[in-house]
Parts: C-alpha cells; sequence; structure tokens
C-alpha cells in the first residue's frame, strides 16, 4: 500500500459503518487481507499517521493544584492581614493568621489529590499484546503497536486490544458487561448488520477494546485504534469532563464573597474615620483596623466545616460507604435525581431461576443469586421433588447440559462460564441438596450460536444412556414436535410471551432417552424427536433491599431513574417489581441520539427508565438534568459509567463488582454495593447540612460581635476593650471546643420527609440573617456595655477587658442552646447531644486557665475575676438566649397559624 492510500480521506471508513459492511468491503478499505495482513511498512507508517494504540492524558500538576487553593476571597484577606501584623511586629498574630491560611490551602489539596484518577485505570485495560498477521506471518507484537488494518486473532481468554470488526471465529462469546451493561457474555456472529443505527449491546459482529473474551475463537480486523476506540472515547469523556463544585461549596463561596466585601468596605470606613480624627497613631489605627477584620472574619469556618464532613465520611465508613472528598458526603443530601445502574446495583447481577413450567405443573422458586438457597414450590408450598418425576428430570437435564462451574469462595457464591448455565446449577441444588447426579458423561455438543442448544449424553449407574438437552424453546419445538405431534406449539408460545414480558429470559429443557451401544450424540439425534421436559423463566433479580430504599427515597422527594443496557422490555420489568415509579415510561439510547440537547433538556422529565444505553447517553441523561437545575447523583459499576459517574455532582460506584475504572471516578464507593446505603448516605448528607448551617448561623454572629466591639470603639474614640490576642483566643478557643458540638447533633425529625433543598438558593435566608444581625448587636452592645460600665466604676481595663471576653463567651455558650435545635431549648430535646455538655465544660476550664493563670495573663492581658463578676458574663449570656428564646417563640407562633389557615 501506497503513502496516497494511507492518506486518502475514502480509505477508512466512518465508525458508524464497519458493522454494516460485507468482510470483503471491510478488508478493500483498509487495504488488508486474512492471509497476509498488512506489511510491515505499511504498519510502520500508519503507527507514525495516527500513533500507537494507548490512551494519554494531560495531568494537572501537584504544585498548581496546591497554589490554586489560595485563591478564595477570605484567604487573600487573611495572607493581607498576616502581612500587616507582621509589619507592625505583632509577629504572634502573624503566625496564628498564617497557619490558619495553610491549614486550609492542605485541606482543600489533598482532596483534590484524591479525586478522581479514573483515566489511568482507563489506561490499564487496553491489552499488552496482541496476536497479528503481519507480511504474511503470525506473530505477537505489543498491543501499543496495532494499526489500522491489522489482522488479530482472538482466544478464550484474551483481552480484546482494539476495536475489530469480526471477520471469521467458532463459537466466539465475549463479556462486554462492563462497557454495555448486558450481565451475559455475548454471542458474536460474523454477517454484516442491516441497520448503520444498531446500539453497541448489538453489534454482535464488533469486538471492543478492553472486553473479555470468555468462550471460542476469532479472526478480526482493526478499525479503530487508541482514542478513536470505544474506551478511548470513554477516557476522553473522562478527560473533558471537568468536576464542578459541589452545592454547599458554592453556597459557602459565595457567603464567603459576601462576607469579605463586606467587612473590607467596614475597614475602609474606619481606617478613613480614624485617619481623618487622628485618635489614634497610624500603627495603632492600622492594628486595630487589622484587629477588626481577624476578630469578624469566620477563619474557623473551613477548618469546622471540614471537620464536620470529616466526621461524617467517618460514619459513612462505618456504613461501607467510603467517601473520597469530604464535601461529597453532603452532596447526597441536596440530590433531587438517583440515575443509576441497573446490572449489579438494582439487581444482583447474577441470574436466578424463578419459573418453572411443565405439561402439568407451574412452580416458582424462592431465594435470588447463585447461593443454592431457596424452595421449589407448587401453589405456595414446597414440593417433594421425589413425587414428580418430571421436575426432578428437568432438573437433572438442566444440570447436565451444561458448561459452568459452581463454587464458594470467601462466603461468597460465584461461578466461572455463563450467567445462565449457573443458574441452573443454583436451581439443581435447590431441589436436591448439594449432592451432584450420579451419571457419567459419554459426549456433548457444546452451545454454538448456529443451533443455540448445548447437549450431553451421560451414562448412569445401570447402563442407560440418556441425552440432556437446553436451549432456546423454537430450537427444541421442532425437536418436540419430531416425538409428538399434538405437542401444543401455540400453548408454550403464550407461557413464553408472558414470561419475556415480565423480563424473564427464557429456556427450554427436554431429554432423550437411547440405546446403550450409543455412544456420540448428534445433531441428528436430536432432529429425530426429543421429550419436551419444559420451560425455565430466568431474570437477573431485583435486590430485595432495593424496594424498601426506592420507597423511603420517594417520600424523601428524591426521583431514582433506571439507566442500563438492557433491553426496554427487562429494564421496564426490573421498573414495575422494584416499584421505580408510579408508571414505567421507558426510552432507548437510539430515540435518546434523535434527540438535540434542547429537546433532551424538555423532555428527560417525561422517563424514567433508559435502555440500551451508550457510555454518551448517560452523559447526555446526566447533563440534562443539570441543566434542569436538578442535582444529580449516578450510581454504577462498569468502565462505560465512568464519564457520568464523574460529571455528576456525586458519582457512586459499587465496591465489589464495579470497575477499578467507576471507582475511580466516581466520589463516593459502596463497599457492600447495597444500594440501600444510598438512603443512608441522603439521611446523613441532610444532617451534615443542617448542622454545617447550624454552625455558620452559630459562628458569625459572635465573630461579627468581635468586630463590632472594635468598631465601635473606634467610633467612639476610645480605648479598645479587646487586644488583638484577647479576639484571637475566643475565636481559637470556640473553634477547638464549643463549635464542634455540632459535629454531634442529631438529625432532626422528619427530616426524610422534606423535600430536597432547592438548588441554588443561599445558605443563609433572610430569617438567618435578621437573627444574625441583632445577636451581633446584643452581644456586642453587652460587650461594650459591661466594660464601659466597670471601667467606670473603677475596675482596672485589664479586669474590665477579662470581664468583656466572657461576656463574649458566655454569649456564645448560651446562643449555642439556641441554634442546637428548632425547637424550644429546655425541652426534650435539651439533652440529645451530650457532646455539647462536654464541649462547654472544655471551654470554662479554658476560660478559668486564661483569667487565673499568671502565665495566660501575661500573653493574654488578663487579669482574676471576682465570682460577682463572672455572675455579670453568665448574666449577659443569658439575656442572649432569652432574647434568641423569645423570637423563636414567636416564630413557631407564625408558624403554627399559617398552618392552620392552610388546613
Amino acid at each position: 500500500m501506497d503513502k496516497r492510500s494511507i492518506d486518502s480521506p475514502d480509505s477508512k471508513p466512518g465508525p458508524a459503518t464497519y458493522f454494516v459492511q460485507q468482510e470483503a468491503e471491510v478488508l478493500s478499505n483498509f487495504n488488508s487481507d486474512m492471509e497476509n495482513g498488512l506489511s510491515s511498512e505499511t504498519a510502520k507508517q500508519l503507527l507514525a499517521k495516527n500513533g500507537p494504540n494507548e490512551l494519554t492524558a494531560n495531568v494537572t500538576p501537584k504544585w498548581v493544584m496546591f497554589l490554586r487553593q489560595f485563591n478564595n476571597v477570605i484567604i487573600y484577606i487573611l495572607l493581607f492581614a498576616a502581612a500587616m501584623t507582621l509589619l507592625l511586629q505583632h509577629y504572634s498574630d502573624a503566625i496564628v493568621i498564617g497557619l490558619v491560611v495553610i491549614i486550609n490551602a492542605f485541606i482543600g489539596y489533598f482532596q483534590e489529590v484524591n479525586a478522581s484518577n479514573a483515566l489511568e485505570k482507563i489506561k490499564s485495560l487496553l491489552s499488552t499484546e496482541a496476536t497479528v498477521i503481519r507480511d504474511g506471518n503470525r506473530t505477537d507484537i505489543p498491543a501499543s503497536q496495532l494499526v489500522v488494518g491489522d489482522i488479530v486473532y482472538l482466544e478464550a481468554g484474551d483481552n480484546v486490544p482494539a476495536d475489530l470488526r469480526l471477520l471469521d471465529g467458532d463459537n466466539l462469546r465475549i463479556q462486554e458487561s462492563a462497557l454495555t451493561g448486558e450481565a451475559d457474555s455475548v454471542l458474536k456472529t460474523f454477517e454484516p448488520l442491516t441497520d448503520n443505527k444498531t446500539p453497541l449491546a448489538e453489534r454482535t459482529n464488533m469486538a471492543y477494546a478492553s472486553t473479555a473474551v470468555t468462550n471460542g475463537s476469532a479472526t478480526g480486523i482493526v478499525v479503530q485504534t487508541g482514542h478513536d476506540t470505544e474506551l478511548g472515547q470513554i477516557a476522553s469523556d473522562v478527560s473533558d469532563v471537568k468536576a464542578a463544585k459541589t452545592p454547599l461549596m458554592q453556597e459557602l463561596d459565595g457567603l464567603g464573597k459576601w462576607i469579605s466585601y463586606f467587612i473590607i468596605a467596614i475597614a475602609i470606613i474606619l481606617f478613613g474615620i480614624g485617619w481623618w480624627t487622628h485618635i489614634y497613631s497610624l500603627p495603632i489605627l492600622a492594628l486595630a483596623v487589622v484587629t477588626m477584620v481577624v476578630g469578624s472574619l469566620p477563619e474557623g469556618l473551613p477548618a469546622s466545616t471540614s471537620v464536620i464532613l470529616a466526621m461524617g465520611v467517618n460514619k459513612m465508613a462505618k456504613h461501607n460507604a467510603i467517601v473520597k472528598t469530604l464535601p461529597a458526603v453532603e452532596t447526597l443530601g441536596t440530590v433531587d435525581v438517583i440515575a443509576t445502574d441497573k446490572t449489579g446495583t438494582l439487581t444482583k447481577n447474577e441470574m436466578t431461576a424463578q419459573d418453572i413450567i411443565t405439561v402439568d405443573h407451574r412452580y416458582q422458586v424462592t431465594g435470588t443469586g447463585y447461593a443454592p438457597e431457596g424452595q421449589i414450590l407448587l401453589n405456595q408450598e414446597a414440593v417433594k421433588i421425589a413425587e414428580d418425576s418430571t421436575l426432578q428430570k428437568l432438573l437433572v437435564a438442566g444440570f447436565e447440559a451444561n458448561d459452568t462451574m459452581l463454587q464458594q469462595e470467601d462466603g461468597q457464591w460465584i461461578i466461572n462460564g455463563e450467567p445462565t448455565d449457573g443458574a441452573f446449577l443454583t436451581l439443581y441444588h435447590k431441589g436436591f441438596g448439594p449432592d451432584q447426579p450420579e451419571l457419567t458423561e459419554l459426549d456433548r455438543i457444546p452451545f454454538d450460536s448456529d443451533y443455540r442448544y448445548i447437549a450431553r449424553l451421560d451414562e448412569d449407574a445401570d447402563g442407560q444412556h440418556e441425552v440432556f438437552i437446553k436451549g432456546a424453546p423454537d430450537k427444541l419445538y421442532q425437536m418436540a414436535l419430531a416425538a409428538d405431534p399434538t405437542f401444543d406449539l401455540k400453548e408454550w408460545d403464550d407461557i413464553i410471551a408472558e414470561l419475556t414480558h415480565q423480563g424473564k429470559r427464557v429456556v427450554a429443557v427436554g431429554h432423550k432417552l437411547v440405546d446403550s451401544d450409543v455412544d456420540e450424540v448428534t445433531h441428528e439425534t436430536l432432529r429425530q424427536g426429543v421429550d419436551f421436559l419444559g420451560i425455565v423463566g430466568i431474570i437477573d433479580p431485583p435486590r430485595e433491599e432495593v424496594i424498601s430504599a426506592l420507597k423511603e427515597m420517594h417520600t424523601a422527594g428524591v426521583e431514582v431513574k433506571m439507566i442500563t443496557g438492557d433491553h426496554p422490555d427487562t429494564a421496564a420489568a426490573i421498573g414495575r417489581q422494584l416499584g421505580l415509579a408510579d408508571r414505567i415510561n421507558t426510552i432507548t439510547g437510539a430515540e435518546l441520539d434523535k434527540m438535540s440537547p434542547e429537546e433532551l433538556k424538555a423532555n428527560i422529565g417525561h422517563y424514567n427508565v433508559f435502555a440500551r444505553t451508550t457510555p454518551r447517553n448517560k452523559l447526555a441523561i446526566i447533563d440534562a438534568y443539570q441543566k434542569n437545575g436538578k442535582i444529580t447523583a449516578m450510581t454504577g459499576d462498569g468502565v462505560n459509567d465512568a464519564p457520568a459517574l464523574k460529571k455528576a455532582d456525586i458519582g457512586v460506584s459499587m465496591g465489589i463488582k464495579g470497575t477499578d475504572v467507576a471507582k475511580d471516578a466516581a466520589d463516593m464507593i459502596l463497599v457492600d454495593d447495597n444500594f440501600t446505603t444510598m438512603t443512608k448516605a441522603i439521611r446523613e448528607g441532610r444532617r451534615l447540612y443542617a448542622n454545617i448551617k447550624k454552625t455558620i448561623v452559630f459562628l458569625l454572629p459572635t465573630s461579627f460581635a468581635e468586630g463590632l466591639i472594635v468598631a465601635f470603639s473606634i467610633l467612639m474614640q476610645q480605648a479598645l476593650p479587646l487586644v488583638p490576642t484577647q479576639l484571637l483566643w475566643i475565636n481559637m478557643v470556640s473553634a477547638i471546643t464549643i463549635q464542634f458540638a455540632f459535629i454531634f447533633e442529631p438529625e432532626e425529625e422528619g427530616i426524610m420527609q422534606r423535600p430536597p433543598r432547592k438548588t441554588g438558593t443561599s445558605l443563609l435566608n433572610k430569617r438567618d440573617v435578621f437573627q444574625l444581625t441583632y445577636v451581633s448587636i446584643l452581644i456586642a452592645a453587652m460587650g461594650l456595655w459591661a466594660f464601659d460600665w466597670l471601667t467606670s466604676s473603677g475596675v482596672s481595663h485589664i479586669v474590665a477587658s477579662t470581664i468583656t471576653v466572657n461576656v463574649i463567651i458566655m454569649g456564645k455558650i448560651f446562643y449555642l442552646f439556641n441554634i442546637r435545635t428548632p425547637h424550644l431549648a429546655f425541652g426534650r430535646h435539651f439533652f440529645t447531644n451530650p457532646m455539647a455538655f462536654a464541649t462547654i465544660g472544655l471551654l470554662i476550664v479554658l476560660q478559668l486557665l486564661l483569667v487565673y493563670l499568671p502565665f495566660m495573663q501575661g500573653v493574654f492581658k488578663t487579669g482574676n475575676m471576682t465570682l460577682e463578676q463572672w455572675g455579670i458574663a453568665a448574666a449577659a449570656g443569658f439575656v442572649t438566649l432569652l432574647v434568641t428564646e423569645l423570637d423563636k417563640v414567636i416564630r413557631i407562633m407564625i408558624n403554627h397559624k399559617r398552618k392552620t389557615k392552610m388546613a
């Protein structure tokens, strides 16, 4: 092949046309042939032109990740404050402020570093070697050296090294569940398809990079390599998806900017007034303004938020959920929509026989999965197997006509082979127990796509030879009619249609006694007639615990959508069994592809089951929900789920059956693959958000009160009641004690009966702003009043300043009880959080050390207080509680009147 043919735009067909082309046409398009493959020179030229068959990615340097943690308004202000205090030679203040900045930066950095690394895992899925024909010789080469047009051999156990158009083979089966969501291995064919819009899961003459060959062998031609493969497209989608900030982080950023701009404006005004009036020297004025800024800024908020989230992460770990980033655990509390994969998430990904229909009876089978635990029932009563010879024979036939192994490993029942065959092994043991048939295999016909059944010839202990067969009903019908012309084909068709509508796969079972001199089973022997034993309905069953979890999610206002690669009928049937919605509306990936992004956005809410979806479809579905303002979670376990997992506001992967790619793209991993953990995560997320909000509503008024005291002092042209070290002490001691009481605050009543909070709402509503305003003024006013009254009464400046510090601290303590619960502070919720009292006790001990320890007196400019003076501080704190509780009573009465009118 010359250079012109390589570069010709017509030399490579579009990716959508490979599976509809004839074998000769595909070979011609790539100037290749089955016998000789490509020449080494041609392969070299193509490799240079198209690049190696591998995936690459741009990785953000670690130092860039670290530096961008400082891109925050509050951090800018704190850095400026640290620089100012350093210039004014207040080194201890500068060190404390600097440490706060660095600690917050490291917290953000480690969260980002530990985030998704899915692309690296996707790269590792590509096969390392491939067997090809080059220059007419069969040879093994590194898979990275594959080029389009190469002829590749596949055998059982191989990973497909690139996207191939299959040309010929023998009984080829490929496990594509990680890519398509199909539970069973796919039986491959080699004839061209007729529809160039055929979904990925139905392209039976294609093999895709990273999928695994489970049976047979084949030859194929490479049609896509590297980033052009389906796997490469997934890698590109994962790389292109930019991780958005969680709703909480967006709200905190907005709040931080609002607070920062407000404090900066006040600081500029105060500095101007101070400079104009010349009451303070420039260094003292600068220090006073910096002190006001530092005192007003809630620098403890990032640390408090991180600790609350970290405790939530720790709690979720005890519920078998590993949360990789701190904000993710709260995000679930805001979720409006959960888009979930079906196979392995809502279902067990373990094919289970549920129905046995013979000529005389219709049986039900209990128990799900591969564990041989359950019973065969007739009219809701356990069957005595020995009393039904037809049922016995059917169970034995299903067990014998089988290529799969069932075994127990680490307490889990697993199969080595085909899931459908595994279902028959489990079914046999449910009927007969652990024993196996005492039969000796003489010959077998393995399953093949040409005839779609498996048959086995056995000999029993008495020398009787018998053929057992299991396969597609239409194939066994012909054999049954040959043995019995009265066989009622229509009756069995009606039964199969009923089972199929329920989403079940139907397998027919038969047997045939042969002479003892027959030691070989042939297709001709079977065509001469088989005794039809019955059919078995098999399904990948829903997880029992998911049904109750879905009910709880519906109560909490969370919609659950099923996204799967399965057939629409199967998906809809599972959706009905789960109670996914009152009415199941299904749409396929092919139908989604016909919609524009605007049409998808407008219509996405009408559907709750998405079938035959591709990775791109899943990504588009998540994007459409997000464009409609929905906070969206995505659960999945396959490589095909990775882009959507990363795109979603929170991605959730399965821990047992999830691929490494899915786990790395996700924000949370369910260790036990238990979907019900999602309800616990939603509950915990809502609790954490409520407690973070309580922390903010608690923290801001007391921080603002410190700033107001300094600001009022400057405006009133008097000495500052508080020195910088005292303000830093107040912020520091509350940050490590009383502020963390909210970590342990239990969830409020009815938290799972509320709808998710609306997207884009502010962290603080008007009511919150009103309360933090009057509480700030109240605490500041009491502090200033106490300082002025005490100094005018002859109390020293140092003692008066110490009392003012404790007025603020006592205000914090009493205000805590108001914020903890929406109910009255001294009601039945008073003792629900013992850790609140422990943190108060620790805070009081630290305050005693601050007041009476000589070392602390020297550092923080404090003096000894009398018992009466402690009473003044406590009384001032109690006033804060009294006023806020009176406000709460009024609010409760107003809400009660509103509800009464609405009723």
